[in-house]
């Protein structure tokens, strides 16, 4: 049996046909640069819907010189903190005609291509790191090239990137600080010491530990940012005869792991345990888990991350200072005022 005939794509050249005017005026419509009457502008509106066509965005770019496209690395996809960030830098990015090629370092690094090499090559505008980066001579390479915005995280691979970040001491503060107020005065804190997020966080803890009287009740047990790694933590917490009332982990993955080790140990959340965590992720928003967690505004901060970016690419621009993004507290079902 012989296979259909595939129908051939239409071109400008077809859609400038249909509509009776140039190509260069079909460019303008589509480009929404340049005076076009309303009439030739119907036109090619029309012809466009009529024929199907879809812009080739690779020969719109060569035309123009630019690529548009903005390279997005995250240091891990499976952090739940990077979708609602990507969606705010999606966002504003879309809406200045500017579009996305992401890729997720660790599986780079593990495949021993370099994603940055590829995305370079394919002239992208500028540069947004997500995440903690490992140090890089690849990664401050790039950044000498384009633009380049750190995301999430506390600093980045040279003076010449800006960060917009969330005050992780002061998310830290509010957690602990709403776990006083509750009553509790022995509250540890699973944590992630071989990251800069995890070190910033703790320092929050024992500071606002330490401003409460309570400096004698610190304990802090090492984990990472995975629910494993919370929940290998607080098995050993929870297996001390004075256990903790309270639990501060360093994200909402960790603070997972903390429950599920609570449910095995026979303990009630937030009755016998109050547990909180730090991102504010949608797992933690989800009504059978209702986990009180530090809201970094990480949509918020992809916007700005974006604003931020579209303003290096003007010409003549300045690099932009940092920017640390004030954290606020969602309170839900897993915390509460610990047994008399």
């Amino acid at each position: 049996m012989t296979a259909p005939e595939r129908k051939r794509a239409a071109t400008i050249l077809d859609v400038a046909a249909a509509a009776g005017v140039s190509k260069s005026v079909v460019s303008l419509v589509l480009r929404g640069t340049g005076y076009v009457s309303a009439a030739k502008r119907t036109a090619v509106e029309h012809a466009v819907l009529e024929l199907g066509y879809r812009p080739n965005a690779a020969a719109r770019a060569l035309g123009e010189s630019r690529s548009r496209t903005v390279g997005v690395v995250l240091n891990d996809m499976r952090n739940p903190w990077f979708v609602s960030a990507v969606e705010g830098l999606n966002s504003t990015l879309n809406e200045l005609g500017l579009q996305m090629l992401m890729g997720d370092f660790r599986l780079d690094s593990r495949s021993g291509e370099s994603l940055l090499k590829k995305l370079l090559e394919m002239n992208i505008e500028a540069l947004v790191l997500v995440g903690t980066m490992p140090e890089s001579p690849g990664l401050t390479a790039a950044a000498l090239q384009v633009p380049t915005i750190a995301l999430g995280a506390p600093s980045g691979p040279g003076a010449n990137v800006t960060v917009v970040t969330n005050d992780d001491d002061a998310g830290a503060r509010l957690a602990v600080a709403h776990l006083i107020a509750l009553g509790h005065r022995r509250i540890a804190h699973v944590g992630a010491p071989a990251t800069a997020v995890g070190i910033a966080r703790r320092r929050g803890y024992e500071a606002e530990m330490r401003a409460a009287g309570l400096a004698e009740f610190i304990r802090t047990v090492p984990g990472d940012l995975s629910e494993e790694g919370g929940h290998r933590a607080a098995l050993e917490l929870l297996s001390v005869v004075d256990r903790p009332t309270a639990v501060f982990a360093v994200n909402d993955m960790a603070a997972l792991g903390v429950l599920s080790a609570a449910e095995e140990c026979g303990l009630a959340v937030p009755a016998d345990l109050s547990v909180a965590g730090y991102d504010n992720t949608p797992l933690a928003r989800l009504r059978r888990i209702s986990l009180t967690s530090v809201d970094t505004a990480s949509f918020a901060a992809g916007q700005r991350a974006a604003e931020l970016l579209i303003a290096r690419l003007e010409p003549g621009s300045t690099l932009p200072p940092d920017e640390l993004l004030v954290p606020t507290l969602e309170v839900r079902g897993s915390t509460a005022a610990p047994h008399p």
